[in-house]
């Protein structure tokens, strides 16, 4: 008899832990699939009765590859919570370390974690890392890569005290600035960066964006979804990372909504599975239509592909010039191919480095003044674009400042639907002759690395449990019994 389901567990470069489940027919040919995150995240129930002003400490802890986004996310949450609007100095600066992220981040997935699925030509599972694209591209564009990435980080440390985890956003401002010499060092990054984005546009035309390879998943029909789109937009409707308007657009790229960002959690619902412990949102005002798509099902996308979507245009020169090679390649927007993530990704990575050099060469930059005075605490909702897509927190404040509720909507979460559907699409196309070997089963997991899922928004624990231990003692302290899970 056939065995009826094939396993994919882990799968792999991404951020987190989860599983591929792909369910065949009797005739051994898949029927089903779906992605299945065995991680329990409860970041909302532990924040309850912290100061709210911790809080951007304690949850960017939820993810170690984009802390930032949760930092900053949580920072502007508590603005709106205290009605305090940051002077110019201190979103400067936020700005530029956020910048850094995105540029770093994007960096990350190119060269890391979905890259390699191209920029390795038809290497083993081992070789499908930064060491096969090194050894693919050569040492120089490897060191020049590692070298950046890390540049970046210098400049997340030099605003936010932490190459890792910032320690600097407080509701109203920053707790530090920056000085003359750092600002100076921080111009001189953004020019490596834009200098680098220069290079990686020329290396992707040619050993990836026009490849055979690549443009067979892009201009495949079969990875595409007609979904909703979501991201913010500045006041000309450009791609904005920090700030700006939350907008939404439907299937055939009409305006849905446009809206101040405070409400955005007016806009969702959260649908539960039993089989994932990742949740569901969709757009509340067209329902839940299971997991399909169209203007009828308020399942949405976010992140790159989606930012291009629901904007007008890049915000810089460079970014602007690819951003319409992209959209003149699928004759305009909205672009729908799940694979122009990849495309979408670049794209941002331009604008974030042409950010970092534009912020840092302000000489005001460096001035002192930080931090607004606070009022008194409430409710407020932070969103922001994390790399992978728009970034949701919002927190209730007591009379004290402690947190009494908190509700905290990730971009893979928001993803979850669409990535159930892209998984399935790409199992069906992978394995419609019944041959199941290692490439192949890569090309499944390569349906989820567009979305670049960040899965580690959850516990940290390989199989998704816990190792819990119960020792019990009598009165004079002696061992009366064990257990373990």
């Amino acid at each position: 008899m056939t065995e009826r389901k094939i396993s994919i567990d882990p799968i792999t470069r991404l951020e987190g832990h989860g599983k591929i489940e792909i369910f065949l027919d009797d005739d051994g040919k898949p029927e089903d699939a779906v992605l299945q995150v065995p991680e329990l995240r409860g970041f909302e129930e532990f924040s309850r009765g912290r100061k709210g002003e911790d809080m951007p400490r304690i949850t960017e802890r939820i993810c170690g590859v984009c802390p930032e986004a949760h930092h900053f996310a949580s920072t502007k949450a508590l603005d709106a919570a205290y009605s305090v609007t940051p002077p110019p100095t201190a979103l400067d600066l936020r700005k530029l370390l956020y910048n850094s992220y995105i540029f770093a981040d994007h960096l990350l997935h190119l060269f890391y974690l979905g890259g390699p699925d191209f920029l390795v030509d038809n290497g083993s599972k081992a070789e499908r890392n930064i060491v096969g694209v090194i050894n693919s591209l050569g040492e120089e564009i490897g060191k020049k890569v590692i070298k950046t990435r890390r540049l970046a980080h210098e400049a997340i440390e030099i605003i936010g005290g932490h190459q890792v985890h910032p320690i600097t956003g407080i509701p109203g401002g920053l707790s530090q600035g920056i000085t003359s010499e750092e600002r100076e060092e921080l111009n001189s990054i953004g020019e490596s960066a834009v200098e680098f984005a220069r290079q990686t546009l020329e290396l992707f035309r040619e050993k990836v964006l026009e490849t055979e390879k690549f443009e067979s998943f892009l201009d495949n029909p079969d990875y595409a979804l007609d979904t909703y789109y979501m991201g913010l937009v500045d006041d000309q409707n450009r791609v904005s990372f920090y700030d700006g308007d939350l907008r939404v657009i439907d299937p055939v790229g009409s305006e849905f909504l446009k809206t101040d960002t405070s409400e955005a959690l007016d806009l969702l619902e959260e649908r539960v599975e039993s089989w994932t412990y990742v949740k569901f949102p969709y757009l509340k005002e067209v329902g839940w239509d299971d997991f399909q798509t169209g203007k009828n099902s308020g399942v949405f996308r976010v992140g790159p592909l989606a930012r291009l979507n629901v904007a007008d245009g890049m915000k810089t020169e460079l970014a602007q010039e690819e951003y319409e090679r992209y959209v003149n390649h699928f004759d305009g927007t909205p672009v729908h191919q799940t694979y122009a993530y990849h495309w979408a990704r670049l794209v941002e990575m331009v604008q974030a480095a042409e950010r970092i050099k534009e912020l840092a060469g302000r000489e005001d930059i460096a001035g002192d003044d930080l931090r607004s005075p606070v009022k008194e605490p409430g409710k407020g909702v932070g969103v922001i674009e994390a790399a992978r897509g728009t970034l949701i927190h919002g927190y209730e404040l007591d009379a004290d400042g402690l947190v009494e509720s908190s509700n905290m909507i990730v971009p893979t979460t928001s993803n979850s639907a669409a990535l159930s559907i892209s998984i399935k699409q790409a199992a069906l196309d992978s394995l419609g002759n019944g041959t199941a070997d290692e490439q192949v089963l890569n090309q499944v997991e390569m349906g989820f690395r567009p979305y670049d899922p960040c899965l580690a928004c959850a516990t940290h624990s390989v199989d998704g449990g816990l190792d819990i231990g119960l020792s019990i003692y009598d009165s004079e302290g002696e061992l009366i019994k064990e257990f373990e899970r």
